[in-house]
């Protein structure tokens, strides 16, 4: 149970910072194709 443990606290702070990374780049990505679309309709 203690190797468990571990795993979880060794792998689990990285998983959680990559998601959050992700979700800030998504949200940005989504305000860069909104201006693309904008662009591409004048």
């Amino acid at each position: 149970m203690e190797e468990w443990i571990m795993l979880i606290q060794e792998i689990g702070f990285p998983v959680l910072v990559s998601f959050y990374l992700l979700h800030r780049i998504e949200t940005k990505l989504e305000a860069i194709y909104s201006v693309l679309v904008q662009l591409k309709e004048r």
